[in-house]
């Protein structure tokens, strides 16, 4: 566990790093199931936590586990689950209540091959449209997808800045061979880490769901007679399930709190946008085989651009957009059946024709060689 101020570097696992930024973060309560690969997640946390007073608790199943950081959280703790994708499925109702009581999570989906038990110990990006729509009515959800270990441990803190400041689910959509490999990283500083906390209410305040776009949030035990429920209700929290008006308004306003923070959230690394012949789009691990194909690319006399997306929700529409409006072809390697794609080709808008590359599977990564070819075909 990380107990010095200074800046320093690790050679950790992917799942450890998430591990040690989340404490860094203030998580102080984790409640989960034992699921390949997120197990280590859970294995780190029942060791750290109780030594700086957290709570570690192994649950019954994954529904028991997302209620209990959710109930967690309403005593003014930063909480986080960790599971891959059939605990994630089982997660999704529990996801929509908290999205409904505006309750700050974090949940790290670990990604493996399904659908069901699939391939537990393979790597996979299956779950991104679940990330997006797997619960149900209509709300905006926050999905980060890390490539390395560092991104691990840095989004990991961004995630729970994130929740803390909207109010909201956020959730890490990590991937098999991310959480397990082992990399170097650096830790920086802890006065140059920027850690966010949940507005608090004044003595007396009674709005807690509206006036505000993101209001503050109570916690059980401080003398604010609450009520929290996934009804339909007015900014005090009282149950209006017939008036359209009181759902319209909550239902508007929990979804312009992130979209209206679009720009703010969005994060993604782009390269060579501005020349270019040929755009890729990737995120997660397939992107690291992306470095080594646009380099061999450039020595063959082909211009390449791309842009990494380390937010998948919100989906980044302006850079993706900007690079269709340069390029004639967008390549997008994704290890699922092109949910990524779709979404490249609603933004690209005909600008550009977008080319997948899909491999599913076994847990095979896309390659640097097969990359390669997609950009020099047609060249």
């Amino acid at each position: 566990m990380l107990s010095h101020p200074g800046c320093k570097t690790y050679f950790w696992q992917g799942n450890e790093a998430c591990v040690q930024a989340a404490i860094i973060a203030g998580c102080r309560f984790f409640a989960g199931y034992p699921i390949t690969p997120a197990n280590e997640i859970a294995e780190h946390m029942a060791v750290n936590l109780p030594r700086i007073g957290g709570i570690f608790i192994q649950m019954e199943d994954e529904l028991a586990s997302i209620g209990a950081i959710i109930g967690a959280s309403w005593t003014g703790t930063k909480v986080m689950t960790a599971t891959s994708g059939p605990g994630f499925s089982l997660m999704q109702e529990s996801i929509g209540y908290a999205f409904m009581t505006e309750t700050p999570i974090v949940v790290v989906d670990v990604q493996r091959m399904g659908p069901s038990t699939g391939q537990a110990t393979k790597s996979g990006q299956g779950d991104i449209m679940q990330s997006r729509w797997g619960t149900h009515g209509d709300y905006t959800s926050i999905v980060f997808s890390p490539n390395s270990v560092q991104e691990m441990f840095e989004l990991t803190i961004r995630a729970f800045n994130v929740a803390e400041v909207y109010r909201t689910p956020v959730i890490l959509l990590a991937e098999e061979i991310v959480a397990h490999m082992r990399e170097q990283l650096t830790v920086p500083d802890s006065k140059a880490i920027n850690i966010n906390d949940r507005k608090k209410p004044r003595p007396g305040e009674t709005v807690f769901f509206g006036s505000d776009e993101i209001p503050p949030m109570p916690a059980v035990g401080e003398g604010f007679n609450i009520a929290v429920t996934g009804s339909t209700h007015n900014e005090e929290g009282i149950r209006f399930t017939a008036d359209p008006v009181v759902h319209r308004k909550l239902i508007e306003r929990l979804n312009q709190k992130i979209s209206d923070n679009r720009e703010k959230l969005v994060d993604v690394e782009s390269y060579n946008l501005e020349d270019c012949q040929i755009g890729i789009v990737s995120f997660g691990s397939t992107s690291r085989a992306v470095y080594e194909a646009v380099e061999r690319a450039e020595k063959k006399g082909v211009d390449v651009g791309y842009v990494r997306l380390k937010t998948l929700w919100p989906f980044p529409e302006k850079p993706v957009r900007e690079l269709s409006n340069v390029v004639d072809r967008i390549i997008v390697p994704e290890m699922n059946l092109k949910q990524i794609f779709y979404e490249v080709e609603r933004v690209a808008k005909g600008n550009a024709e977008v080319v997948p590359i899909n491999k599913i599977g076994g847990g095979e990564l896309i390659t640097p060689e097969e990359v390669l070819d997609a950009i020099l075909k047609g060249e």
